[in-house]
């Protein structure tokens, strides 16, 4: 050290170092609940090929901004799962999909724990959003519905229903072979239920979230909900 430098303690020199990085992790992100995040699936989704607990993979496609700031990029990806999966039955089996999101991811690494619930997407014909679980059905019509389009009467319309629960009373005598022929129909208008990529979703945080900023890109950060 020259002459006449001036001295710095030892202990405010470890002081300083030691804030140091308490400053460089300084930042965190507030996502209020009811925020509504829209999304463009990246992956496709069927009930033919997916079972629950299969992974999705998603783009955000609107920024959320929170007082002022934006809390999450336009260009973040976001990963879910399937939580349901009903693949289409024989005369009243819909398909039916359940789907969470999971985890946001923005450009700079940091990921988010969401558990955002499924709320609404510009399905494909025949695909529709039912209830408040976010439930999402396939194309196809329930048994009575599926009877009338037929043109059969109600007796036998019942009868499609008894078989759609399993039952058998409905089908004896001779109209037999001509109720299983109209089940048979019925099912045939059941089809799968598909989300191609490029579907647009939205997803709704249930809870406000406050997350700390990492200081390691990709470190999981571990959300406070509220």
């Amino acid at each position: 050290m020259k002459a006449g430098a001036p001295r710095i303690p030892g202990a405010v020199l470890a002081a300083t170092l030691l804030c140091l990085p308490l400053a460089a992790a300084e930042g965190s992100i507030t996502i209020p609940a009811g925020t509504t995040l829209a999304v463009e699936l990246t992956s496709t989704l069927s009930t033919k090929t997916n079972q629950t607990g299969d992974l999705f993979t998603g783009k955000v496609t609107e920024p959320i901004i929170y007082q002022g700031d934006e809390v999450v990029p336009e260009s973040s990806t976001v990963e879910g799962h399937v939580t349901f999966l009903l693949p289409p039955g024989r005369a009243k089996g819909r398909a039916e999909m359940r789907l969470v999101m999971d985890v946001i991811k923005t450009p700079d690494g940091h990921r988010y724990s969401v558990a955002a619930a499924f709320q609404d997407a510009q399905t494909p014909v025949g695909v529709t959003a039912k209830g408040s679980e976010g439930t999402l059905q396939g194309p196809g019509k329930d048994a009575k519905s599926g009877a009338k389009d037929t043109g059969i009467g109600a007796g036998a319309g019942a009868a499609v229903g008894a078989i759609a629960d399993g039952g058998t009373g409905a089908l004896y005598g001779a109209a037999v072979g001509a109720i299983v022929g109209i089940v048979h129909a019925i099912a045939k208008h059941h089809g799968e239920l598909v989300l191609p990529a490029g579907t647009d979703m939205t997803f709704v945080v249930p809870r406000t979230i406050t997350a700390t900023a990492a200081t390691t890109p990709g470190a999981l950060l571990v959300p406070d909900a509220h």
